[in-house]
């Protein structure tokens, strides 16, 4: 049970922070071997571009758990308590079908690719299951979330 709380707490976290740390690494060697010893890597750039293509699938899971991401809030101050839970669920609503479905559709597209990455030789899947995992990752912080939202507007009755 500690494990799947560390894992609910931390797990985009934990993964953004790899990321963006391999991402920066490898930056800097190829440019290191480059302008410094005159001499490149084949995999550097396309290993930066894949780590960078999951670190935004995840962190749009990660601004939904910390409810970071951008939205209007005049129109919802139109409303008394009982309106904004209503509008916050729809607006939750909204966005939960279209994580699911893009989530759905990408499952498609991994499915069907077939070839590998041209320098790294890795299973071009890897790189398309991006937006799979972040999606439903982010699907189940919305469901989180509105939850929350829930349990909030009961508990201030």
């Amino acid at each position: 049970m500690k494990v799947l709380h560390w894992l609910d707490k931390n797990i985009e976290s934990f993964i953004l922070i790899v990321l963006s740390i391999l991402t920066v690494v490898v930056v800097f060697v190829q440019v290191f071997m480059r302008y410094i010893l005159d001499s490149s890597l084949v995999w550097s750039e396309e290993l930066a571009r894949y780590a960078f293509i999951w670190l935004i699938y995840i962190g749009v899971s990660f601004g939904v758990k910390k409810q970071a991401h951008i939205k209007v809030d005049a129109f919802a101050l139109l409303f008394k308590r009982k309106g904004q839970l209503v509008l916050g669920i729809c607006a939750n609503l909204t966005f939960l079908i279209f994580a699911v479905l893009l989530a759905y559709y990408s499952f498609e597209v991994v499915a069907n690719v077939t070839r590998s990455s041209p320098a790294m030789n890795i299973p071009m899947q890897w790189v398309y299951a991006a937006p799979m995992v972040g999606l439903l990752l982010t699907a189940i912080r919305i469901i989180q979330q509105m939850k929350i939202q829930i349990q909030t507007y009961k508990s201030e009755e």
